[in-house]
């Protein structure tokens, strides 16, 4: 479970509370995760010591109870929170893989993901492509989400460009089940259990989803060729922790999972395989020395087809095959000396290795692939880190600083192309490339009663993924180009930004300025050729701000992020110059009214607002803004055991996600409802 410890306190333990005593009723919380200010959490399950004191000098929040119910999905949950941008607007069950992107403060236009996503400490974005597999969490019971906004922090490691996604895990006590039914037939059934083994514990959690989706291509537009696109998803994870002493504890983990989607049109079938584990060792003794060891192996697996459709959407044509297997490793070691009875002092060191290729057959005739392309390779970062915070929450006046260097290697790099069964048209291997990175973060924090002022200045970094480097692709008539000599992304940034709290009111505003140089992106060459290059920046600035207020048995939480970002842009890409970034909406929030749980009824209500963006870069392509309306019921009729109702899109909005270069748009999910039960036990 999560223990809130000591530290303002007042805001995080109604909430806590509220999750806690819901579950020893035994009744289901669909409503939307609270969100508390910073504190310091443990997390049975994660691989942190504890959260540090140091990110209270940049805007966080904390996502409590974020259990999955009817057809919840977390990436779904994660844009109710201002700045959080996801590539696209649909989600796990409709979006193509290779697009499940997420960054933070407008720093987009890019698959990739430029927010480090972490489950237990272990990076999650894929090996080769930086995309995240949200639905990998179906296998995992989460306990709370950590969104840290900014890039810095030596400890979260150079993929922390625009922020860190803190994913963590809960070892589940006792046993809990649900089952569902939705629109279009869907189905999902999880069941968690779990429980004292020796002088530890062991939990078992299993997810299964499926539906027959919806078509993805907007009404009016659609043609024979189009039809619903049909997602099963589904996994299973193992986790025990055992005690080693008093303070110690070994805590390891295996998970599985498998996807399959479609894009709405025949031959465009994805399948995505994963396999995670990580071993970890932590010593926390109370004002005592504090350390941590961490390894883990990612295994990803994807498998994916493409197709051209006729002007007339009448019929569709295979374009491409790909299969993507990609293996990333990697391992941690922190230390927390004791002094004076606290540990102001951390420092570290990790190592990553990604591994990957893509293999593509493509070039089709009568259905039959003529050529087959092979791209990839490997990279390695090693790092160490070392961070000093002086103060605590507690004292009123809180100062700290980081530094982190970083060794990076691209190695092993190459693209080959032939005819299948025939002479090899092009092989090309490319130099091994290395160099070095320092990053760091400095920030204070100075707090007075309820009220709280910060500010911090940082420096972050991301290395090309192999996909960037290596693999050209082709959406249409729209060809681009890889390009191998891609330098790392690197960031500047400060902010500044006060929190105010009271019993029932909490309210936080948080003032912005980014500049990412070197940024990659898809640049235009000549009409349908585009090429991935760096870009001089991309220059975001802009302001964010949440509010929540306790209204009786009701909680109001409001979220709004304004973004004012565009392209800094010379040579081959001065056409960009002052453009805005693809996929980065000016303005985006939601409000939410939700029950505190404290009863047999439960509740949310939540409005959702994502503002007009460019599909492409130069600005051609305008993807209509969209408001989204959710909403849920539960009903505790017995002990442990409860129904459920809700409803995604109740006003059944069209929220664009893509529109080609001939028009055609295509939608993220419609109208949706669920009724299910649960129980626990």
């Amino acid at each position: 479970m999560i223990r809130l410890l000591v530290g303002t306190a007042a805001l995080a333990l109604p909430a806590a509370a509220m999750a806690q005593e819901a579950g020893k009723k035994g009744e289901a919380i669909i409503i939307p995760a609270p969100v508390v200010s910073r504190e310091d959490i443990v997390v049975s399950g994660s691989g942190l010591l504890r959260t540090s004191d140091s990110d209270l000098v940049q805007s966080s929040d904390i996502l409590l109870d974020v259990r999955s119910g009817p057809g919840t999905r977390i990436e779904n949950r994660l844009r109710d929170e201002a700045g959080i941008v996801q590539f696209r607007r649909s989600d796990g069950r409709s979006a193509h893989p290779t697009s499940q992107g997420v960054t933070l403060r407008g720093l987009g236009g890019n698959a990739s993901s430029r927010a480090l996503v972490t489950l237990d400490g272990v990076p999650q974005a894929d090996p080769f492509g930086g995309w995240v597999a949200w639905s990998a969490y179906d296998a995992v019971r989460l306990g709370g989400i950590v969104v840290t906004r900014g890039g810095g922090s030596g400890a979260d490691g150079p993929g922390a460009l625009a922020g860190t996604i803190g994913l963590h895990s809960e070892m589940t006590d006792g046993a809990e089940t649900s089952l569902a039914h939705g629109s279009r037939d869907g189905w999902d059934a999880s069941a968690s259990v779990g429980g004292a083994i020796g002088h530890g514990q062991v939990a078992i959690d299993g997810r299964y989803s499926r539906g027959d989706g919806f078509i993805p291509i907007a009404k009016g537009q659609r043609g024979s060729a189009d039809r619903a696109a049909p997602y099963e998803q589904g996994g299973l994870g193992l986790r025990l922790r055992f005690d080693v002493g008093e303070s110690s504890r070994i805590e390891s983990s295996l998970r599985g999972f498998a996807d399959r989607r479609d894009r709405g049109v025949d031959f465009t079938r994805s399948k995505v395989d994963g396999v995670d584990a990580s071993l970890r060792f932590v010593r926390e003794p109370a004002g005592g020395a504090q350390w941590l060891a961490l390894a883990y192996v990612q295994l990803r697996d994807l498998a994916t087809g493409f197709a051209s459709v006729a002007a007339d959407r009448g019929s569709a044509a295979p374009v491409l095959f790909q299969r993507v297997p990609a293996t990333g490793l990697g391992a941690r070691a922190e230390y927390r000396p004791a002094i004076g009875g606290t540990n102001p002092l951390r420092f570290g060191a990790d190592w990553r290795r990604t591994t990957g290729r893509t293999e593509e057959d493509f070039f089709f005739a009568a259905g039959v692939p003529q050529r087959h392309r092979s791209a990839g390779g490997s990279s390695d970062t090693v790092g160490a880190f070392a961070e000093w915070t002086s103060g605590s929450r507690d004292d009123g006046f809180l100062w700290t600083l980081s530094g982190r260097v970083d060794r990076w290697w691209l190695s092993g790099g190459y693209r080959r192309e032939g005819n299948i069964g025939g002479a090899p048209i092009s092989a090309a291997r490319f130099a091994n490339r290395q160099g070095w990175e320092a990053s760091g973060r400095a920030g204070v924090r100075w707090s007075r009663d309820n009220v709280a002022l910060r500010a911090a200045a940082y420096r972050g970094w991301r290395l090309p993924t192999l996909n960037e480097l290596y693999r050209p692709f082709r959406v249409g008539a729209e060809v681009t180009m890889a390009n191998e000599a891609l330098k790392p992304e690197h960031l500047w940034g400060g902010e500044v930004g006060i929190d105010w709290a009271s019993r029932k009111t909490t309210l936080s505003v948080t003032l912005f300025a980014n500049r990412l140089t070197d940024a990659i992106a898809n640049v235009t060459l000549a009409p349908n050729l585009n090429q991935r290059q760096n870009l001089d920046a991309i220059d975001s600035k802009g302001v964010e701000a949440s509010a929540e207020q306790g209204i009786g048995p009701l909680s109001l939480r409001a979220t709004w992020a304004y973004t004012d970002a565009d392209v800094d842009a010379s040579g081959a890409a001065a056409l960009l110059d002052g453009r805005r970034p693809a996929q980065i909406a000016k303005h985006g929030g939601s409000v939410s009214l939700r029950s505190k749980a404290e009863g047999p009824l439960g509740g949310f209500a939540t409005l959702r607002y994502i503002g007009a963006q460019n599909e492409d870069d130069l600005g051609l392509l305008r993807l209509d803004d969209a408001l989204t309306f959710d909403a849920g019921l539960s009903w505790r009729f017995a002990n442990g055991i409860s129904v459920e109702a809700r409803g995604e899109n109740l006003f059944d909005e069209l929220v664009p996600t893509a529109i080609s270069s001939s028009g055609i748009v295509e939608r993220a999910t419609p109208r949706t409802l669920w009724i299910g039960a649960r129980a626990v036990f």
